[in-house]
């Protein structure tokens, strides 16, 4: 399922393969998000001509809209979306505790009232993964409680225990479940991944991890990160965490990071990594280059017949001026927005492309240092 093929001798960098039902994914990974079923403004195509391996999709979202009876009939989430590779699914759990009106947490699970309309739902371990089943999902998350920065020591511990017995709970269904099949897949074809909590308390991160792997898990992942702490205590969330986690199983940063934030993390031993800024920070004219970020919208690129990045092979790079993607972002047509869309994601993936390689050759750590050196922080 999970096979390392090189390892850095001077971090903890690794490369691997991660083997799916929807196919193979080279780690270092970096997963284009997809909430609502679209990486926005990206078609299907275009990602795959990008060379993306694996795109994440979101539980809750697409729970709340268009609904299991929906992507059932089309024949579930690869088929309604026109996506052949695989798809991992987050649980929805940071976007019920973050977007939902009037959440309430029990130990049965969360009853809350959708962002959307205000519809009453409620969403159990058991029902997080029923709900992943149907969509298809080649890699699930369980179900977690993320706790908001700051936090007391007291909320994270007791948040902790109760994550970790949803986990139980999550994985006790699909043991339940393995043999049943449903109109998309089945489910001994969907690998579970637990989710490390413990706020940034070093002590209940080791715990976690630990109570996880007790449990057993087909990979695991680092979350409660990049909720608006500083980056030095995400960094540290990932190094109480990592250790007591498996090598042979695949780790997923949650919700990271910009391009020097993932080098770090995949110096600290991470594998997996989705982030929305690529796209995100496209919608407001930012472009990612090796030096750091350029707002194109900025006047100096009025004239420019460079494009973006010299020697980059995206779509956007071969074809057009910074200054006429400029003049496309002051203009408020689309085009523009989507041209800095596929920049960005090829920036990202080629990121995680050239470190998978030079860990496989061992020059990981000189690569890294140049570029972390040479990268602009705004």
């Amino acid at each position: 399922m999970f096979e390392l093929t090189a390892q850095d001798s001077q971090s903890k960098a690794r490369r691997g393969r991660l083997t799916t039902s929807h196919g193979v994914i080279e780690t270092p990974a970096f997963m284009p998000v997809g909430t609502q079923g679209t990486v926005k403004a990206v078609s299907p195509r275009e990602l795959r001509e990008l060379n993306a391996q694996i795109i994440l999709g979101n539980t809750y979202h697409l729970f709340v809209r268009p609904g299991l009876d929906v992507i059932r009939h089309l024949g579930g989430l690869h088929q309604f979306i026109n996506w052949d590779g695989p798809i991992l699914t987050d649980s929805g759990g940071y976007q019920i505790f973050s977007l939902a009106k009037l959440r309430k947490i029990t130990e049965d699970g969360v009853h809350f009232q959708n962002h959307v309309d205000g519809t009453p739902a409620f969403i159990s371990p058991e029902i997080a993964m029923e709900i992943q089943a149907t969509l298809g999902s080649d890699i699930a998350m369980v179900l977690d409680e993320c706790p908001p920065w700051p936090c007391e020591r007291d909320y994270a511990a007791t948040s902790l225990e109760m994550t970790t017995r949803w986990a139980e709970r999550c994985k006790q269904w699909i043991e339940a479940n393995i043999e049943r099949r449903t109109p998309t897949r089945a489910h001994a074809h969907t690998l579970v991944f637990g989710i490390v909590q413990g706020a940034t308390f070093d002590d209940l991160r080791k715990q976690s991890a630990e109570a996880l792997v007790e449990i057993g898990f087909d990979g695991y992942a680092v979350g409660g990160v990049s909720v608006g702490e500083p980056e030095e205590l995400m960094m540290r969330a990932v190094e109480a965490s990592e250790p007591s986690l498996p090598a042979d199983k695949p780790r997923y940063a949650m919700g990271l990071g910009t391009p020097p934030q993932l080098l770090e993390l995949v110096a600290r031993g991470m594998d997996m990594f989705d982030c929305v800024l690529p796209t995100r920070l496209a919608r407001n004219g930012t472009a990612f280059t090796a030096t750091g970020t350029l707002n194109l919208k900025n006047a100096e690129f009025a004239m420019q017949k460079k494009p973006i990045e010299d020697g980059c092979e995206c779509p956007a790079c071969r074809e057009f001026s910074r200054a006429y993607i400029r003049h496309l972002v002051k203009a408020e047509e689309i085009l523009g927005l989507r041209l800095i869309t596929l920049h960005n994601l090829h920036f990202y993936l080629e990121l995680m492309r050239q470190a998978r390689d030079k860990i496989g050759t061992g020059d990981f750590a000189g690569w890294r240092s140049a570029f972390v050196g040479n990268y602009r922080r705004d």
